[in-house]
């Protein structure tokens, strides 16, 4: 099955979950409100539908999901504690993953274990891929935006509240608070189903946007003193060190939404951020206003992602990639900014 940025067959999809008896889901590591809304949403469907489902991800859950986590959902991936459960499982359904590889160790257990898996996601991939069924929607503006149509195709009774609560979810953070231009009439569909059900959507985003810790306001004041720009001012980059992280005493998911926030100045056009791994690795985050794409430099530099959105792992020390990517990135926004 390879519905990939074609017309779904949700009838189709609902034969192979309803066919499986034992499902694990996950997400990508470092898991947004997207993949782990996602993940909630379909949960509480096949809970209901007495499955024997868990959610095991690779990272554990950011503190500011866990109001997703009342039921304690959420498992975060023990080899010893998991593997036994998973040999036998039907399926696993993978969220919002953009490559199979981004699961981490739980890849290489799927397939030591041959396990059937499909891929619900609204990022590109390739027609070739290792997915038994891979369910790509690229106009979806959030993964969860699918599920919610896979749910009102399936169910015969309004989808709980429970799951609303993930869909939301999933959808807001992935449409920056319905702000950015992905959002459509879906997203606004959602947000009335889940204010209907009563879900205090205030508090969803006061959870996620206004629960910042000190290490992050602290990394947050370093980097902004050392903002970069290129090209008068349209492309605005900065680095994130170890050093800076172990100063501030900050966590990966302190850098959440630091590239949104330089794309918000005035001017930039394209926002950049190279994130220190290790000694030998860097991720890199594009974020587009709108001008100029940026999947293409991604995926020059072997990742991808969405036209505005999008990322990739670079190998190397943090001053031989910061000028490489500086560099291929300076062009190719010269470039199209000639061409506009």
């Amino acid at each position: 099955m390879n519905f990939n940025n074609t017309p779904i067959d949700w009838n189709a999809v609902s034969k192979v979950i309803e066919s499986a008896n034992s499902l694990m889901l996950t997400t990508h590591e470092n898991p947004d409100g997207d993949g782990l809304g996602a993940e909630c949403g379909l949960y509480y469907h096949l809970k209901e539908q007495s499955k024997n489902v868990r959610i095991i991800n690779y990272s554990p859950l950011p503190s500011q999901y866990e109001f997703l986590d009342e039921d304690k959902i959420f498992e975060c991936y023990d080899s010893k504690k998991h593997d036994d459960w998973i040999k036998n499982l039907d399926l696993v359904i993978v969220f919002d993953v953009g490559d199979f590889v981004r699961v981490r160790d739980l890849a290489d257990t799927i397939k030591r274990f041959d396990i059937d898996v499909m891929n619900i996601d609204h990022h590109p991939h390739p027609d070739k891929n290792s997915f038994e069924y891979n369910i790509v929607d690229l106009s979806a503006a959030a993964t969860g935006c699918m599920v919610y149509d896979y749910l009102k195709f399936v169910r015969e009774s309004a989808i709980s509240k429970s799951s609303l609560l993930g869909i939301y979810t999933a959808t807001m953070t992935d449409t920056g608070c319905f702000r950015h231009s992905n959002t459509n009439n879906k997203c606004h569909e959602i947000a009335i189903d889940t204010l209907n059900v009563g879900i205090e959507t205030h508090r969803i985003y006061q959870s996620i946007y206004e629960n910042s810790t000190r290490s992050r306001i602290k990394l947050m004041g370093g980097f902004l003193s050392n903002l970069q720009y290129e090209l008068n001012g349209a492309l605005a980059w900065f680095s994130i060190t170890d050093d800076m992280m172990k100063i501030a005493n900050a966590s990966k998911s302190d850098v959440d939404g630091f590239t949104d926030m330089v794309r918000s100045i005035s001017g930039v056009e394209v926002a950049l951020m190279i994130f220190q791994q290790d000694n030998s690795s860097c991720r890199i985050n594009f974020r587009s206003k709108g001008k100029y794409i940026v999947n293409d430099i991604a995926n020059e530099l072997g990742g991808g992602g969405h036209v505005f959105a999008a990322g990739a792992i670079v190998n190397g020390n943090l001053n031989d990639v910061s000028k490489k990517v500086v560099k291929i990135t300076a062009a190719s926004v010269q470039e199209k900014m000639k061409g506009n």
